[in-house]
């Protein structure tokens, strides 16, 4: 260990946009690690889960991995874990696409689906409504961060357990950007595309 936070950045799936990612969290101050290896990831101190595809393709892609092994483990340690775009859908407990219906991780509550609009996909810079006392939008609650995506979880119909925060955004309807739950968190939007922003909510994220 030295002084620069290590981190782990999983190719758990095929359909990821890694190296933006892994050039942004290393932007943001950190050491990644790039391997198919569920060992190597777990001895690592923080992991990233990113994505874009189907939430149905991603899943099936996760568990024939051992990903969805990996994550089970991971979870108790109290680790920082962060997914982003399909990475953060499919910690919802499930997902809707194309008519596939699929199981999700389950450690968000709620289902992702269709966005209710008539522009999709949702592609572009937004605003967020970041809650009172978030940690990963310090400093950044007022920027715009880069979204691509035609589905979503919309807003949770009860309020989250205490401790968990979520962060909205609105594209023709008002949909999930962000969950946060101690060193748990989740982002619709892509942060390594969000530029300076992006960089510094990873870097909040890293110094948890």
């Amino acid at each position: 260990r030295d002084r620069s936070p290590s981190r782990g950045l999983g190719d758990v799936y095929k359909r990821q946009n890694l190296h933006s990612a892994a050039r942004a969290l290393e932007a943001a101050g950190g050491r990644v690690a790039l391997t198919r290896s569920t060992r190597e990831l777990a001895a690592c101190d923080a992991l990233v889960v990113p994505g874009v595809g189907a939430y149905a393709a991603c899943m099936t892609g996760l568990r024939a991995s051992g990903g969805t092994e990996l994550l089970a483990d991971w979870l108790p340690t109290g680790k920082p874990l962060l997914g982003i775009c399909v990475g953060h859908q499919i910690f919802f407990e499930s997902g809707s696409e194309h008519g596939v219906q699929a199981t999700g991780l389950g450690i968000w509550p709620g289902r992702v689906q269709l966005l209710a609009a008539r522009r999709l996909p949702h592609m572009g810079w937004n605003r967020v409504e970041v809650p009172d006392g978030s940690r990963i939008f310090a400093s950044v609650e007022t920027e715009r961060f880069y979204f691509v995506h035609s589905y979503a979880a919309p807003v949770l119909p009860v309020p989250p357990q205490p401790g968990t925060l979520v962060t909205t955004a609105t594209h023709e309807t008002t949909f999930i950007a962000a969950v946060e739950s101690a060193g748990i968190c989740s982002t619709q939007f892509h942060p390594e595309k969000s530029g300076a922003a992006g960089v510094r909510l990873l870097r909040n994220w890293l110094e948890q």
